[in-house]
């Protein structure tokens, strides 16, 4: 414990960052397995400090006079079977400066433990429920982080939606007195490699980070659905593939990316007028997407030579 002690204080010099207006949330899904950790500050990319989850593993929110180490560190000690409490009991034992941190862990079994320091700066607490935590410091109010909590209990859905929406009841209920700037959100599955996640996403700068992390999320759910639309195609299903290509588009419109690819694959369930439309829309905008529609081989993508014909007719 001793060796642990002094390599564990060693790296607080070397990993201490200025003081950070941050709330945020960690929380279990009990019917997936999934763990997650969502966050919002008025400090550039808090994302990058705060949020650490690994799949089977757990999540960590290391905020306050952050100390990054916390979330590697707890991580670590939840991979080798120690429970949420016992894992943030080392570490703030470990740490010198444990009275300035907030740090908040759930495990893999869903158990929580949070640390709320003595010396975090007003207005600074946490509220523990079924399966999650919610800690704000340096809050307009101290009716955040129990409205965050209220919000995840009460809601439905997925634990994506869940976390987003805590986030909102924490700025609705004030939020970091200084304001917004950027927000994060992590989840990872219950099973897994260490690399794999369900969504990470971070905006870094933003005058209005929780509603462009909502866009992002919506984003990211649409290219699921294109990337689902890869995988069948490899398989050769191509008409299920447009299928999930044309879902992808109608999700984010405004992607070029999908709107191509549905554009393309809508010529598989006979609507021309429709494909060429996108289609037409998309080279104009960029005219390597033409080059990219010569390149397609009719193996990956069946439909391309009768569009290369169609859009040649003019």
């Amino acid at each position: 414990m001793v060796a642990s002690r002094q390599t564990s204080e060693s790296t607080y010099p070397r990993q201490r960052r200025g003081r950070q207006g941050t709330y945020s949330i960690v929380a279990f899904d009990p019917e997936t397995g999934a763990t997650g950790v969502a966050v919002q500050s008025h400090w550039f990319s808090v994302g990058s400090l705060v949020t650490w989850a690994e799949a089977g593993v757990g999540a960590v929110a290391t905020q306050a006079n952050v100390e990054i180490s916390y979330g590697p560190l707890g991580l670590g000690r939840l991979r080798i079977g120690e429970s949420a409490a016992e894992a943030l009991d080392g570490l703030t034992t470990a740490d010198p400066r444990a009275e300035t941190r907030q740090v908040a862990i759930v495990d893999a079994r869903g158990e929580v433990a949070v640390h709320t320091g003595g010396e975090c700066m007003t207005y600074a607490g946490h509220a523990v429920g079924e399966h999650h935590s919610c800690q704000a410091n340096l809050m307009a109010g101290e009716g955040v982080w129990s409205a965050m909590s209220e919000s995840f209990a009460a809601a439905s859905g997925g634990l994506t939606a869940r976390l987003l929406g805590a986030l909102d009841a924490g700025e609705a209920a004030g939020g970091d007195v200084r304001g917004r700037q950027s927000a994060a959100l992590l989840v990872v599955p219950g099973t897994g490699e260490p690399w794999e996640t369900i969504v990470e996403l971070r905006v870094e700068d933003d005058p209005d980070p929780l509603r462009e992390l909502r866009r992002l999320v919506n984003l990211h759910d649409a290219y699921v659905l294109a990337g689902e639309g890869d995988e069948l195609s490899a398989r050769g299903d191509h008409a299920a593939a447009g299928d999930r290509y044309v879902s992808a588009f109608e999700r984010a419109p405004q992607a070029v990316e999908l709107e191509f690819w549905a554009g393309l694959y809508l010529v598989e369930r006979g609507e021309r007028e429709r494909e060429l439309a996108h289609l037409r829309s998309t080279i104009e905008r960029n005219r390597g997407w033409r080059e990219l529609l010569d390149r397609l081989e009719p193996a990956s993508a069946p439909a391309a030579a009768e569009a290369r014909r169609l859009l040649d007719r003019g």
